[in-house]
């Protein structure tokens, strides 16, 4: 339930969500950038080394479940960092 509500707040007003917010800064967008490629290759990874018979499938499962635990944090620093009190509820 935490998850869910993390995540629809962190969407619920684009201009909270700071990788959605546009900026002039180069630094910025380059840091955009190597996260969502970090990110990407994070999941496609291990799903060609799966593909390829590389890794099996509790290799995948581990990995991707460590993926969700990490944005699942993410999410909730976002939710905790915009709240002035630190509450969950």
């Amino acid at each position: 339930m935490c998850f869910f509500q993390c995540l629809c707040s962190s969407l619920r007003d684009p201009d909270r969500f700071s990788l959605s917010s546009e900026s002039d800064s180069s630094w910025v967008n380059a840091t955009k950038f190597l996260t969502g490629a970090s990110a990407v290759g994070s999941i496609a990874i291990p799903t060609i080394l799966k593909h390829a018979g590389v890794i099996g499938w509790g290799a995948l499962a581990m990995e991707l479940s460590s993926f969700f635990v990490f944005v699942f944090a993410i999410m909730c620093y976002i939710r905790m960092n915009d709240e002035d009190d630190y509450s969950i509820l």
